[in-house]
């Protein structure tokens, strides 16, 4: 058989395969197949709102003004939280690391955030991406808990008990 007609009918045979299938089976569509999907891999779906919103996150240009006056919120981390740069920078950029980064939001309170506001060049909400990866890490779970020592920390090293602030 010529290889341009076994091309045709093999692509005849799937189309015929494809149409019959959605025709004759009932299977899962829209939201309810994103989330068996994604969930396990930490990519709850994003609304239409959400999705206008998120060009705002990522205009951080990594400039580290925001990182200023942390260094006892990150001591007091144990390593958990490495500054707001680092939280904006995973949380507008990479969404399986949400569960993580909401974690390390905790570590810093919405008071502060606001303050950081004021002071970022570029004017990165920063509570918008707090509150969003907050949600987004409670549609698949919850803030992710670090393990009781992390490789960073000096040996006997343990992280404190979660922070007093409340995420909002």
């Amino acid at each position: 058989m010529p290889p341009r007609l076994k091309a045709i009918l093999l692509l005849a045979l799937y189309l015929l395969k494809t149409v019959g299938r959605r025709l004759f089976t009932r299977r899962k569509s829209g939201i309810a197949a994103f989330r068996a999907n994604y969930d396990a891999d930490g990519l709850p779906p994003v609304s239409p709102a959400e999705r206008s919103a998120m060009p705002e996150f990522s205009r951080c240009i990594a400039c580290g003004l925001c990182d200023r006056g942390e260094s006892a919120r990150i001591a007091a981390s144990g390593g958990a939280y490495r500054g707001v740069m680092a939280l904006v920078l995973a949380g507008s950029r990479s969404m399986p690391d949400y569960r993580a980064a909401a974690y390390s939001f905790s570590f810093v309170s919405d008071e502060v955030l606001a303050d950081k506001e004021q002071i970022c060049p570029t004017q990165v909400p920063f509570r918008a991406i707090a509150r969003f990866v907050r949600d987004k890490a409670a549609a698949v779970g919850g803030a992710l808990p670090l393990p009781p020592r992390i490789a960073s920390l000096p040996p006997g090293g343990a992280l404190p008990s979660p922070p007093l602030t409340s995420p909002k």
